[in-house]
């Protein structure tokens, strides 16, 4: 198992048994800097949990954020099967973790702490999105 786990954010409240059930339902991939993560607008399939490294997020062409170790990206679209909303391309090279749909809805449904850290997060990217629309 990935030692390094318990040191996302998102995983670090779960139990040996959890971390377990993501090493499980996850595939840790090394990606070179300039591979693209995500690409806006393109129906989206996976998470990705970045373990290290830092990638762009971008819409539109213009860069929004950078994102490194312990965050995630991927969840909206898989959430409501929908496309992408920004474009994600590696700077540095990177260790990701990736879950697919189906390992995603199956990590919630073993760990609802998941969903709870996530939640959070999307409350905050909605609020950006939103106040970045009134101004």
């Amino acid at each position: 198992m990935s030692n390094s786990l318990s040191s996302i954010p998102l995983f670090a409240e779960l139990t040996e048994k959890e971390l377990k059930a993501v090493d499980k339902l996850t595939t840790e991939i090394a990606v070179p800097a300039g591979t693209v993560l995500a690409r806006e607008g393109q129906i989206g399939h996976e998470l990705v949990v970045i373990v290290s490294g830092t990638a762009s997020v971008t819409r539109a062409g213009h860069e929004i954020a950078k994102v490194g170790p312990g965050d995630f990206q991927g969840e909206v679209s898989i959430l409501d099967n929908g496309p992408r909303t920004a474009t994600v391309t590696a700077i540095t090279d990177m260790q990701i973790l990736v879950a697919s749909s189906q390992e995603f809805n199956a990590l919630l449904d073993k760990s609802p702490v998941i969903a709870r850290r996530m939640l959070p997060v999307l409350a905050r990217r909605l609020r950006a999105i939103s106040l970045a629309h009134t101004h």
